[in-house]
Order: C-alpha cells, then sequence, then structure tokens
C-alpha cells in the first residue's frame, strides 16, 4: 500500500482552509446601502466563467496521491510554498476587498458617487483581486494538479482576466478620463507589481 507524503495531506488541508478563508471574504463583507448602478458592461459575463473554468482544470484534474508535481524530493518545498502563497494571497484579497469597499462586486459596473481606488494595493497593481485569484489558480495547481494542468489553467485565467481587465478599465476610462489614464501611468501594472 502506498502512502501519500505527509507534506501533500497537509497541505491539502491547509489550502482547503484557505479556499474556505477566501470564500468568507467576499460572502460576509458589509453589504451597504443599496447603490444605483449608473453603467454595466455585460461582456464581462464570459470571462468570469472562464476564469471559473481555469480553477475548475486544477480541481477536476488531480494527480494521482503520492505523485509529485515535478520530482519527489522538491514535493515538500513546493507544498511549502504553495502554503506561504495561499496565506499571503487570502490577506492580500483581504485587504483589497476592503480598499475597494461597496464598489467591489462580480459584475464589471458602475455605481452613482463611484470613485477611482488608488490606495492600498490599488498602488501597486490595479487589479489585486485577479492577482490574488491567480495566487489561489496557482497555489491550488500546485498542491493538487500535474504541472501541465497548472501550465494550461494559467494560461487560461491570465487569457480570460486580461480580457476582463480590457473591459473594466474600458468603463473606468470612460468615467474618469484624465483621472484614470494619470492612474494607469502611475500604477502600470494590471496584475503583477514591476510588471
Amino acid at each position: 500500500m502506498h502512502m501519500e507524503p505527509i507534506s501533500t495531506s497537509v497541505a491539502v488541508y491547509f489550502l482547503l482552509g484557505c479556499w474556505g478563508a477566501f470564500a468568507v471574504i467576499f460572502l460576509s463583507r458589509k453589504r451597504a446601502a443599496p447603490v444605483t448602478e449608473v453603467r454595466r458592461d455585460r461582456r464581462a459575463s464570459l470571462p468570469i466563467v472562464l476564469q471559473g473554468v481555469a480553477f475548475a482544470i486544477v480541481w477536476t484534474f488531480r494527480r494521482p496521491p503520492g505523485v509529485p508535481l515535478i520530482t519527489p524530493a522538491l514535493g515538500p518545498y513546493l507544498d511549502a510554498l504553495a502554503c506561504v502563497l495561499l496565506v499571503a494571497t487570502v490577506i492580500w484579497v483581504l485587504v483589497s476587498v476592503r480598499t475597494l469597499g461597496r464598489q467591489w462586486t462580480v459584475a464589471a459596473r458602475l455605481v452613482e458617487g463611484h470613485k477611482l481606488v488608488s490606495e492600498g494595493p490599488y498602488s501597486l497593481v490595479r487589479n489585486p483581486i485577479y492577482t490574488g485569484m491567480l495566487g489561489m489558480l496557482l497555489a491550488t495547481g500546485i498542491i493538487l494538479t500535474r504541472w501541465p494542468v497548472v501550465v494550461v489553467a494559467i494560461i487560461l485565467f491570465l487569457a480570460t482576466t486580461m480580457w476582463r481587465v480590457r473591459i473594466e478599465e474600458e468603463l473606468l476610462r470612460g468615467q474618469f478620463g484624465a483621472e484614470f489614464e494619470q492612474y494607469c501611468a502611475r500604477v502600470p501594472a494590471a496584475l503583477f507589481p514591476g510588471l
């Protein structure tokens, strides 16, 4: 009988706990008074679905117990790296959602009184919640699946996320004009600080 390494078992439980915390961030945010929607772009719905497909790929195509992501010698180190990434990502997303406040929504929309948020994580990247989602995807892939599956999921996620970012930023550009352009000049990175 083949036993799965302890580190991988612990990493899987840690992964589940961090996914629970990730979900709680979005489900438990304070509901502000109802807002009036000014503008919505429904084209952003398909990229959300495709981002979900990227996550489904890493959760569905799991590697068999005991099979490492790359090599057995690196297994415990990659599991530890994934756990650190999970914690950092959950904290990053929590701060990002709190900084965005009542303006956070799944839909690509503008609400009455919408303001351009540029502080906190938004001073490092323009779309920090998507950066966090990528961190969750990568960590999940490292712990659960094979590296070719991780690569496919990341490519799908990045392609659809950049599609969605373009749609959302069109809305912001239309609403804030020069102010948004100045923000993009100050924070050129859409997803990764320094890139």
